[in-house]
C-alpha cells in the first residue's frame, strides 16, 4: 500500500467511531506495535510512567496464552479486600497476536473461586471482554480494579463469580501497556479474549483443566470482542471447550454507528475509535485533521471513559481539513475496505450465541444487533436475538449480564439452545 493509500485509509477509520475522533494522531511508525516494548502512541504523545508490571519484555513468546507474569491481585471486587477470602485473584501479563499474528503481550486479571465446585462438569470459566473503558493506560480494567475501583462492570463479574465459575478479565492490546489501545479491531479484540482464556488453564496452581466448558461474555466494546471471539473460536483457538457466547449491543457495523455518535453526547467514542483503528491498521490520520482537530486527538490518547464530557456533541466537521465530517469519507476506498475488514456477522460462530440488545441503545442502534443476528443466521449459526428496553445505551447492561445467568448454565449443562432465527425478519 502505498503512503498516499495509507493517508487516505486514515479518514475512514477516523469514521469508525473516530468521526469526533478525528483529533488526529501523528503516525508512530509501521514497527511501532501496541503492546510491545517502546511502542509508541499514533499521536506521538509520551503516555505516563506505568506500573513495572505493564513493560513487556523484548521478546515475546509467539505460542497465544502463554503467561509472561503474574503476581497477585489481592484489591478487587472491594477496597477492604474482603473478597479475597472467598476468590483468588490473580493479575497476568500473556501472550497474544495482533490483528497481523504479530506478538504482543496484553495483561489482564483471573478470579477463581476458593470454594468447591459442584456440578457436572469441571469448574467453567468466562472470558470477559470488557466494555469500553477509555484508550489510556489507567484505564486498563486491571488497573482501575487495584488503583481506583471504577471498574463499572465489576458487578456484573461478580454475578458470574458468585454462581462458582472461574473468571478472565483481559485489558485488550495497548491498554495498559505500550502504545495506543487499538479499540474497535475485531480480530486483535477477539484474540486477547480468547487467549486470557487459554492463559487462565495455564496459570499454576489453577483448579481449571484442558477440558473445562468456555463461555465468553461481553457487551459494548465488550459486545463486539465476544462476538468476534465467538467467530475466531473454532479455527484460532480450538481447543478451548467453547460452549457458548452472550454478546449485548455489539457494534458489528462501526459506519452505522458512526453515524450514529457524530454531534452526540458520546463523540468521545468516536475519538477513540479513531486513534483505535489508526494504531491498528498503520494508518497516518495527521494529513486528514486541522489543529483542532490534532489537539482533540491528543487529549484522547490519555481519556478513559469517564471523561465523555470532553467531546460531547462534538461534530467531525469541525476537525477535518477540508470540513467535511469522517462519516463522509466511509463510501470511499480504501476506508470502505478498512470499515469491511472490522465488519462482525462474516463467520460462522461455531457454538450457541445469544444476542441481547436494548431498542432505545441510543450508542449502538438496536438495528446494527439485529442485522449481525440475521447475518450470523443466514450462515447457519444459531443465534437467539433477545430485545430489552433497558432505558439507553447504559441500562441495556443490566438485562444482558442477568440473561446471561441462565444461558451459561444451560449451555454448561449440555443443554442445547432452540435457535430463534426462524423468529427474525
Amino acid at each position: 500500500m502505498t503512503s498516499r493509500m495509507f493517508r487516505r485509509a486514515l479518514v475512514p477509520l477516523a469514521t469508525l467511531g473516530l468521526t469526533a475522533a478525528l483529533a488526529a494522531p501523528a503516525f508512530a511508525g509501521p514497527d511501532s506495535i501496541p503492546g510491545t516494548a517502546g511502542a509508541t502512541t499514533v499521536t506521538n504523545t509520551p503516555e505516563p510512567a506505568r506500573p513495572a508490571f505493564y513493560e513487556p519484555p523484548a521478546a515475546i513468546s509467539g505460542t497465544p496464552g502463554t503467561i509472561i507474569r503474574s503476581q497477585p491481585a489481592t484489591e478487587f471486587i472491594d477496597p477492604l479486600g474482603l473478597s479475597s477470602l472467598t476468590v483468588s485473584a490473580t493479575r497476568v501479563m500473556y501472550a497474544s497476536k495482533d490483528r497481523l499474528a504479530r506478538p504482543i503481550a496484553v495483561t489482564g486479571t483471573i478470579f477463581e473461586p476458593k470454594t468447591p465446585w459442584i456440578g457436572l462438569s469441571s469448574r467453567p470459566l468466562i472470558s470477559f471482554a470488557p466494555g469500553t473503558m477509555g484508550v489510556g493506560d489507567r484505564c486498563a480494567p486491571s488497573r482501575q480494579l487495584a488503583e481506583s475501583f471504577t471498574m463499572y462492570e465489576k458487578i456484573f463479574m461478580q454475578g458470574l463469580i458468585n454462581r462458582g465459575y472461574a473468571v478472565a478479565l483481559t485489558d485488550y492490546q495497548g491498554l495498559g501497556t505500550p502504545g495506543t489501545h487499538t479499540y474497535m479491531n475485531r480480530a486483535a479484540q477477539g484474540q486477547a479474549v480468547l487467549d486470557i482464556a487459554r492463559a487462565a488453564l495455564k496459570r499454576p496452581g489453577t483448579t481449571l483443566r484442558s477440558t473445562t466448558p468456555v463461555g465468553l461474555y461481553g457487551y459494548s466494546q465488550g459486545g463486539g470482542a465476544a462476538a468476534s471471539a465467538a467467530e475466531l473460536a473454532g479455527t484460532y483457538a480450538p481447543e478451548l471447550k467453547v460452549k457458548g457466547t452472550v454478546a449485548g449491543a455489539v457494534p458489528a457495523d462501526l459506519a452505522k454507528v458512526a453515524a450514529n455518535l457524530d454531534k452526540s453526547f458520546y463523540a468521545e467514542f468516536l475519538n477513540y475509535a479513531l486513534l483505535g483503528l489508526a494504531a491498528g491498521h498503520g494508518i497516518d490520520i495527521n494529513s486528514y485533521l486541522n489543529d483542532a482537530g490534532k489537539a482533540v486527538a491528543k487529549r484522547t490518547e490519555g481519556s478513559c471513559v469517564f471523561d465523555l464530557a470532553n467531546s460531547a456533541f462534538q461534530n467531525s466537521a469541525t476537525l477535518t481539513k477540508d470540513g467535511r465530517p469522517i462519516t463522509a469519507y466511509l463510501a470511499e476506498e480504501p476506508f470502505k475496505s478498512v470499515i469491511a475488514e472490522n465488519r462482525i456477522g462474516n463467520r460462522k460462530p461455531s457454538a450457541p450465541v445469544l444476542i441481547s440488545h436494548s431498542l432505545i441503545d441510543d450508542v449502538i442502534p438496536y438495528a446494527v444487533g439485529k442485522q449481525l443476528a440475521k447475518d450470523w443466521c443466514g450462515k447457519g449459526a444459531n443465534v437467539r436475538l433477545s430485545a430489552n428496553v433497558g432505558p439507553t445505551h447504559i441500562g441495556g447492561a443490566f438485562p444482558s449480564s442477568a440473561e446471561s445467568y441462565a444461558f451459561f448454565e444451560a449451555r454448561f449443562a449440555g443443554l442445547p439452545q432452540v435457535s430463534g432465527c426462524w423468529l427474525i425478519w
